[in-house]
């Protein structure tokens, strides 16, 4: 995950703070959506769920960030991914994840000094 999906990445950054409701996903990271909603969809069927392999693996662990694009940025998902979605973004650890970022500042002095 870490080095794929460029288009998702790149039309899509991580952002734990943001929501943008009815967001335009364009063409290449619409690929890449559908790419991950393919193999979603493809593990979850031949494990049984309810995660990628039946158990927590780090499979999941490499896709939380990908769960965490589609929520901010509203990407429309079949029903079995939004779940599988959703599962992810609700375990503890990512729970805590969330509300730490949302308790950042919005502007860190470090960011600001000139160079």
């Amino acid at each position: 995950m870490h080095g794929g999906f460029y288009n998702l990445r790149s039309a899509l950054p991580m952002n734990l703070k943001g929501h943008h409701p009815g967001f335009k996903v364009w063409a290449g990271a619409q690929a890449d959506v559908d790419r991950i909603a393919t193999i979603w969809n493809e593990c979850l069927s031949a494990y049984g769920g309810p995660f990628l392999f039946g158990e927590r693996t780090m499979a999941d662990a490499m896709f939380a960030p990908v769960a965490t694009r589609f929520r901010t940025y509203d990407v429309r998902l079949d029903p079995r991914c939004a779940a599988y979605a959703e599962r992810i973004l609700n375990l503890p650890e990512m729970l805590e994840w969330t509300a730490s970022a949302q308790a950042e500042p919005d502007e860190l002095r470090e960011l600001d000094a000139e160079f």
